[in-house]
């Protein structure tokens, strides 16, 4: 079933919405549907039970291209959420219990296994793969072919075949309006963190103190929001943050 909003708008071209089993389909306004895309059918998870209701719900001013798929929740104490203008590019999949936020672009053939979270003005490159319950933190660049098993923190870019952290998302933070001054913070904190010249020397959790106690750093708000996006993949039921690499003296 598919229930509609107050001046609910959108615009389906030859695609699905929505199918027969227990639950709905919640589409707000604006959103333009393409040619053969599937939105709102069951789940593809064998924990899923044909008398469990399942839900979906779209926000406003989404653009969600032809071929894409996005499946409702996997049972009715959850749900799969895309929020407000998002631009789905064609045979993206995004599954059970994914949550969208924001001002997102996802590139084609982007495929989000369940419980995936995507944040805010997240960027995606075609044919990336993130695997069930990561996290993509906002701002954050994905290279193409990425295959993403850990969590993105906010403000990174990850690439690889086996993702792995290549930098902050310098190009991005530049077109959204970060200031010089905090990408140049961001760039000094990252770089204590994942780029010390002995990384064994001293824990992840010892870096990431010292940053939270630099005199000048820790005044930057973008710079803490990174730092406590870190902390947050290292929190019970997390999947910790890709790999990063270390350089050394050699």
């Amino acid at each position: 079933m598919v229930k509609s909003k107050a001046r609910m708008w959108w615009l389906l071209l030859f695609g699905a919405v929505g199918d027969d089993h227990p639950g709905c389909t919640v589409i707000g306004s604006n959103n333009t549907i393409g040619y053969h895309a599937v939105i709102g059918v069951k789940c593809q998870d064998m924990k899923y039970k044909p008398e469990d209701e399942c839900y979906l719900e779209v926000g406003h001013n989404n653009d969600i291209r032809e071929h894409s798929s996005i499946h409702r929740s996997s049972k009715s104490t959850d749900r799969t959420v895309i929020g407000n203008a998002n631009f789905i590019m064609g045979s993206c999949h995004i599954t059970h219990d994914c949550k969208i936020g924001n001002n997102n672009i996802l590139a084609n053939n982007t495929l989000l296994a369940g419980h995936v979270e995507v944040e805010d003005y997240v960027h995606t490159a075609g044919v990336t793969v993130v695997h069930q319950f990561s996290h993509l933190g906002s701002f954050s660049f994905l290279g193409g072919g990425s295959v993403v098993s850990q969590d993105v923190p906010k403000y990174m870019m990850a690439a690889g075949e086996r993702a792995e952290l290549r930098g902050l998302n310098l190009v991005g933070l530049t077109r959204c309006g970060f200031s010089v001054a905090e990408i140049r913070s961001m760039r000094a904190a990252y770089r204590k963190i994942f780029m010390c010249v002995d990384a064994n020397a001293v824990s992840l959790e010892e870096r990431l103190a010292e940053v939270e106690q630099h005199e000048e750093l820790v005044h930057v708000p973008a710079m803490r929001a990174m730092l406590q996006s870190i902390r947050n993949s290292f929190a019970e039921n997390r999947r910790g943050i890709c790999k990063f690499r270390h350089w050394n003296a050699s």
